[in-house]
């Protein structure tokens, strides 16, 4: 495939409170929290949303139903504030998890700073769940604050 069929794409969760959600990820990861406040009011002082379908969030207008974390070093669109690179959208949803992750994120963290690194995510609200030692690899699979699996290696 040439460069420019190269596809851009995020990771989207299901969640039911897509705020922490993407509070808890941004922390976990070092990621910010995506600013679409300049959109949101552009879209609100023409009439295009209503202002229930807005929140408050760290202090300026946020969607109610979803938000996103991108990285800090990735480009995004200054008028929108939605990332361009690495980016993890939350959207809420009526159920809770039910069942085993079909996908999940690896948080690679380096030779000598796994245990470090679970005990600061235990401290965000993350779960262990298990550790693994087998010949393929060591790493611990813990779960965010709703659930969702993810390894620490």
């Amino acid at each position: 495939m040439n460069a420019s069929m190269t596809l851009h794409w995020k990771l989207v969760i299901d969640t039911t409170d897509p705020h922490s959600q993407a509070d808890f990820w941004a922390e976990a990861l070092g990621y910010d929290v995506e600013d679409n406040s300049a959109l949101i009011e552009r879209l609100l002082g023409i009439g295009a949303v209503p202002i229930e379908q807005t929140v408050d969030s760290h202090g300026r207008r946020a969607w109610l139903d979803l938000i996103a974390v991108r990285h800090p070093d990735d480009p995004f669109d200054a008028d929108t504030g939605v990332g361009q690179g690495r980016r993890i959208l939350f959207q809420r949803v009526p159920e809770t998890k039910a069942g085993k992750n079909r996908i999940h994120l690896d948080v690679h963290v380096g030779e000598g700073r796994r245990a470090a690194e679970v005990a600061r995510l235990e401290g965000l609200g993350a779960t262990l769940l298990y550790e693994a030692n087998v010949p393929g690899g060591v790493w611990v699979t813990m779960s965010d604050p709703e659930g969702n699996e993810f390894c620490v290696q």
